[in-house]
């Protein structure tokens, strides 16, 4: 269910929301494997659910693009 919401929320937002948005999970994501490369990095699943919101931020913004 927590994905759905994100993903309704996604499609919501305009083009450019999307963009910002995605902007600040590739930062996020290069910090979190930045910190894995240090070893300082707790929680190694963050990683994971990080790239599949990239992931689904591109989809959306990719279905608004062929509307």
């Amino acid at each position: 269910m927590k994905i759905n919401a994100f993903v309704e929320d996604l499609k919501t937002k305009s083009a450019a929301e999307l963009n910002e948005e995605l902007v600040a999970a590739k930062k996020e994501l290069f910090n979190l494997r930045f910190q894995n490369a240090t070893n300082q990095l707790d929680n190694t699943s963050r990683i994971k659910e990080v790239r599949r919101n990239i992931a689904r931020i591109q989809t959306v913004i990719t279905e608004k693009g062929r509307e």
